[in-house]
């Protein structure tokens, strides 16, 4: 079983004061920095409130780097697919919600993806294209033989752990060159599998360039490796870290009659609990939970209901999670989310009918060229225990001749092609970060710092390769 352990929150942002945060919510920018100076002038100001503040501050700053967009230059990203475009049309499309954008100080800007937004969230648009390609999902968002042969083994051998295959991955960070002064130590933390038995193990350290990394004890919920190395004028710093690991595909056939509500026990309870400021039973939520679930009383039916009412909410390029004051009401409202949007909301509307819910996260990738980084979680299922699902694959489509309860292999499976970095959100860094992080909550792509601050995404690239070393019999 993974670890519950909760420990103490460390090297993340202290949650700023109501207000501002509010203010920066609705775009009130200018008033939200004047407050903030005025509360920074205060004499006696506690160490943790003045980075809340400072960070409130930073937030506003990585916004408008997702929000740059003009209408005009939104009008001239979708005319690229849809040369023919009206500015009635845009402007329809816009009232109904899908073009997420935000007012900011009286400018309406357009998040950077916007564009390409539109085609996953709105038919008429996708169909407006002169050119129909497909919209790029992963290739195990539709039901293959991947995921017959994993049902298949769980259900042959009464193993959840299934089709093991041992991988060789590379993980790069490049910081851009001159983003730190010459001679300055930067210091990177690059994602790290962590062992959990019947899903991934046998993990073994290769190598590391710049040499020595520092592997974070297994316990670690967020793991990492940690690298520094000095920078050099005119040139990128780059970090290297590979490794080997074994991955499993996972299947807990789930007969429903047999599932009872769960005992929480002090291990469960933090699990069915609000976590602010992602995991809030709102009113909001509350009521849209009452509307799926309605008298159910069943606790794998109830996720059933709850998984199928998220999986109808599209998929959608997300903005910077740390730019989102509570991701779920986010989630719910804009009705649209990326993978750890989707996730987040789902485990808030499980906990909040008493079933238990955690989070997971990593990297996803292929047989092919496809990867990508992913979130998904688990939940609690008695008599069963911990079951992973994923809701942004949601339901699959089962063809003649396939066993039905493929549809759910994602409420209680999971395909062996990806590796787990994280057993929880928001969890501090062995060792800590000094600076706040550019994620504040997902550990995926990696961080970067030096003595002079935080270095944001937009300084800095990633990038996994992969080799199949056996396995891959999913016949």
């Amino acid at each position: 079983m993974l670890c519950c352990a909760i420990p103490a929150l460390a090297s993340l942002p202290p949650p700023g004061p109501p207000a501002i945060v509010a203010q920066i919510d609705q775009g009130h920018f200018d008033a939200a920095r004047k407050a903030i100076e005025t509360a920074l002038a205060q004499p006696g100001l506690a160490p943790e409130a003045r980075e809340a503040l400072e960070f409130q501050r930073e937030r506003m700053h990585r916004i408008l780097l997702d929000f740059t967009l003009t209408a005009d230059e939104a009008k001239a990203r979708i005319r690229k697919q849809i040369p023919d475009l009206t500015d009635a049309e845009f402007a329809r499309w816009d009232q109904a919600g899908l073009l997420e954008h935000m007012v900011i100080d009286g400018r309406t800007l357009y998040f950077n993806r916007a564009p390409s937004n539109l085609y996953r969230l709105s038919a008429e648009a996708r169909n407006r294209r002169a050119v129909q390609t497909p919209l790029g999902d992963g290739p195990n968002e539709t039901l293959n033989d991947h995921h017959r042969a994993a049902f298949r083994e769980a259900l042959a051998t009464g193993k959840a752990g299934v089709l093991p295959m041992r991988v060789r991955v590379t993980q790069t960070v490049t910081v851009d060159a001159d983003a730190v002064p010459a001679g300055e130590t930067v210091k990177a933390w690059i994602p790290y599998p962590r062992a959990i038995p019947g899903q991934q193990d046998d993990i073994r350290f290769v190598a590391s360039a710049p040499a020595g990394a520092r592997v974070a004890p297994a316990d670690t919920l967020q793991r990492t490796a940690y690298m520094e190395t000095p920078a050099k004028a005119g040139q990128p710093t780059v970090f290297k870290l590979t490794y080997e690991l074994t991955l499993r595909a996972q299947s807990h056939p789930i007969d429903p009659d047999k599932v009872v509500p769960a005992t929480i026990t002090p291990q469960l309870d933090p699990f069915v609990q609000e976590r602010a400021p992602h995991i809030v039973f709102t009113d909001d939520l509350r009521a849209f939970s009452r509307k799926v679930v309605g008298e159910e009383k069943n606790p794998y039916r109830i996720a059933q209901k709850l998984f199928a009412a998220v999986d109808r909410i599209p998929w959608a390029g997300a903005r910077e999670y740390s730019t989102i004051s509570n991701i779920s009401d986010y989630t719910l409202h804009a009705g649209h989310g990326d993978c750890g949007e989707q996730t987040l909301l789902l485990l808030t509307l499980l906990r909040l009918n008493g079933i238990p819910a955690r989070w997971q996260s990593g990297w996803m990738f292929s047989d092919g060229d496809y990867d990508n980084i992913h979130d998904w979680g688990q939940l609690y299922l008695a008599p069963y225990g911990w079951v992973p699902v994923d809701v942004t694959f949601g339901q699959l489509e089962p063809k003649p001749g396939d066993d039905p309860r493929l549809r759910w292999f994602y409420l209680g499976g999971l395909d062996a092609y990806r590796i787990a970095f994280n057993d929880d959100y928001s969890r501090p860094f062995v060792p800590a970060k000094q600076f706040p992080r550019s994620e504040t909550v997902d550990s995926q792509r990696g961080e970067v710092e030096w003595r002079g601050g935080n270095l944001y995404f937009d300084k800095w690239d990633y990038h996994f390769d992969w080799q199949f070393l056996h396995g891959r019999n999913d016949k």
